[in-house]
């Protein structure tokens, strides 16, 4: 009887200290339901404000009202959406939690004919239609930003922007805080800015249009105030802060010396240079694209930093070579011309570029040198070892065919650099122009009539990156629709480089760890790494069977040539045996390749299981082994 009364004590508490810990942890989540507090797990820290977006919010000393509109009564609202406007909710409540006092957010739901509604209108928020999903409702999904008069708006949070959410959000910020922008000026031969295309044939009643600007463009213009700068110019305004040459080519040496002098009086330069344009050849008219492209360099202006750049050479790197598809049905064609850069092949120790793991350049040249005394060279991007520079008129061949001649010279090749300090003038005696003036009419020399500087009044800042291409939209952004309006993502960084670099050059970087999060991209390196090899190993025996081929191909049509007039048979006895062991030597050599790829594969397959089995099994098999272990401490401890 007393063990049965045991037992039920036993029961009782247990039950009992059962209800007391309920009521504890219903207690606990009460008290702490209005905190928001999360553990962001995730490697690049995706759902945590970044330093730079934590800085900008220190720096509000005004009142900065956020409307978040958001249809949340919407029937039948898609789940993707739901979750998406959560993630939205979330991060904001983040910088009011940062910015205490001087941040209101403000939530409504903009049902048809409220307040909220003719606020969102007024705001810039504009509902989108649903009829894809069969839904007569509008959907509102938006954020508006206002300080002392100013409006920043995002239309509508494409779910495809979520890992742009951050940079999106804080650039407002920056835009409704800050009133005055640097002013950036454009110098490059191609439409970059847009316009008008063909005027002359417009005029005469032909086919023309007109070119949108580039993404990089119109990205740029949300931050700053963008001025097109002539081609020709002889001078730049004193109130640009920034010149961003895109492709300049064939300058004119007045040009070059606006330039250089823009530089001496503290100017900052960023110059894409190219030794082959794709963007530059499709923009020429269509009897012109097939002719030799034109580089773009600055050389006079190089040399007296001293830098020089490959215009006639073009990188070819292995290792970093991109997969193209030609055309929706064509074959992948593996080129090593036009580079993927992942984390590898950009320095991880400059604020600018840290963050960035994905790149893709076409046709890129080359930097090298030693730069002159009062500079110094920091090298942003470069390539790998396994490189080579080739000219760039063999360098437009089938990408089997670099990677049969490839010959990889064992150094890096210096893609992308940026010069700080004290420049000198690659024009020491002035302006050309005038010097030229001055010789040819035999009298006094004009330049004293002009000011000039010989060296910088302050330290300036010039970066140089070998690519031109990796602005030009095709390559660097994608565009989509959803409900009927038209997004742009970006496929890679290239934009967030452009923009990543201007902002380092007007002093502005508290953008940098926020746009980086934009693409994360972790390629299977020890895959490539495997595929490479293969493709070294049966590399020679493509070249040896290619040879064969053209060997026997000769054989064949000089016995051709020998056969006698009038016979009938189109292959003699003498052709027909050539014949055969070609056949025989092609099937053996394919048999060879299919037994090289078919290993390929299954080294793939065995990585791929071990890394399958290991995410599956790992957690588990740690259980069970803890369990066991405390099972074995208890017993031991119960015997004892």
């Amino acid at each position: 009887m007393s063990s049965r009364k045991k037992h039920f004590e036993a029961f009782f508490y247990s039950l009992g200290g059962v209800a007391v810990m309920a009521v504890i942890l219903i207690i606990v989540n009460l008290i702490f339901k209005p905190i928001n507090i999360r553990w962001d797990c995730t490697a690049d820290k995706l759902y945590t404000l970044s330093d730079g977006t934590i800085q900008t919010l220190q720096k509000i000393e005004q009142p900065v009202s956020i409307r978040f509109y958001y249809s949340k009564d919407v029937a039948q609202m898609p789940v993707f959406m739901k979750t998406y406007a959560n993630r939205v909710e979330d991060i904001l409540k983040e910088y009011k939690r940062h910015a205490g006092k001087h941040i209101d957010i403000i939530k409504l739901n903009p049902q048809p004919d409220s307040d909220a509604e003719d606020s969102a209108h007024l705001d810039g928020i504009v509902g989108q239609p649903m009829d894809a999903l069969g839904m007569e409702d509008r959907v509102y999904l938006g954020i508006a930003i206002s300080s002392a008069g100013r409006l920043a708006t995002l239309p509508f949070l494409s779910p495809e922007r979520e890992s742009l959410l951050e940079y999106d959000i804080t650039r407002a910020l920056i835009d409704v805080t800050n009133p005055s922008k640097p002013k950036i000026g454009v110098l490059s031969p191609m439409m970059v800015m847009g316009g008008i295309d063909n005027p002359n044939m417009m005029m005469q009643g032909q086919p023309g249009g007109m070119k949108p600007a580039w993404m990089i463009i119109t990205e740029l213009k949300k931050e700053y105030d963008v001025v097109e700068l002539p081609i020709s110019s002889d001078a730049i305004a004193d109130d640009v802060d920034i010149v961003m040459a895109i492709h300049p080519k064939e300058l004119e040496d007045k040009t070059l010396f606006a330039l250089d002098q823009f530089v001496l009086r503290g100017g900052r330069l960023i110059a894409f240079l190219d030794p082959m344009c794709l963007a530059d050849m499709q923009n020429q008219p269509q009897q012109m694209q097939y002719m030799p492209p034109a580089a773009s360099s600055l050389d006079p202006l190089l040399k007296a930093w001293g830098i020089s750049f490959e215009s006639e050479k073009v990188v070819l790197d292995r290792s970093a070579a991109t997969e193209i598809r030609q055309g929706p049905q064509g074959a992948a064609e593996t080129m090593p011309s036009v580079l993927s850069l992942g984390v590898e092949h950009i320095d991880r120790d400059d604020p600018a570029v840290a963050l960035l793991n994905s790149m893709l350049m076409l046709n890129a040249g080359a930097f090298s040198g030693t730069p002159a005394e009062g500079l110094t060279k920091t090298v942003l991007i470069s390539s790998s070892d396994d490189s080579q520079l080739l000219e760039k008129y063999m360098a437009q061949r089938r990408g089997q065919d670099l990677l049969k001649d490839f010959r990889a010279d064992l150094s890096n090749k210096e893609l992308a650099i940026r010069l700080t300090g004290t420049f000198k003038t690659a024009y020491p005696d002035g302006k050309p122009s005038e010097t030229t003036d001055a010789a040819a009419e035999g009298g006094e020399d004009k330049k004293s009539d002009s000011a000039w500087l010989s060296a910088s009044s302050k330290p300036g800042a010039v970066v140089l990156v070998a690519d031109a291409d990796l602005l030009y939209d095709p390559f660097c952004v994608r565009r989509s629709s959803i409900f009927g309006q038209t997004f742009v993502q970006p496929i890679n960084q290239n934009l967030a480089f452009a923009q990543n670099m201007l902002e380092s050059l007007s002093g502005d970087n508290a953008l940098f760890s926020i746009r980086s999060r934009g693409g994360t991209s972790r390629p299977f390196t020890r895959v490539k790494a495997m595929e490479l090899a293969a493709n070294e190993r049966y590399r020679e025996q493509i070249a040896k069977l290619e040879n064969e081929v053209q060997d026997i191909q000769r054989e064949i049509n000089d016995l051709q040539r020998k056969r006698q007039p009038g016979e009938r048979d189109l292959l003699s006895a003498e052709q027909r045996q050539a014949l055969a062991k070609f056949r025989k030597k092609e099937a053996e050599a394919k048999q060879n390749l299919k037994t090289v790829r078919k290993q390929l594969r299954q080294d793939i397959d065995a990585l791929e299981n071990n890394i399958m089995l290991a995410n599956i099994a790992l957690m588990p098999t740690l259980v069970i082994i803890g369990g066991l272990s405390l099972a074995v401490v208890k017993r031991r401890r119960s015997k004892r």
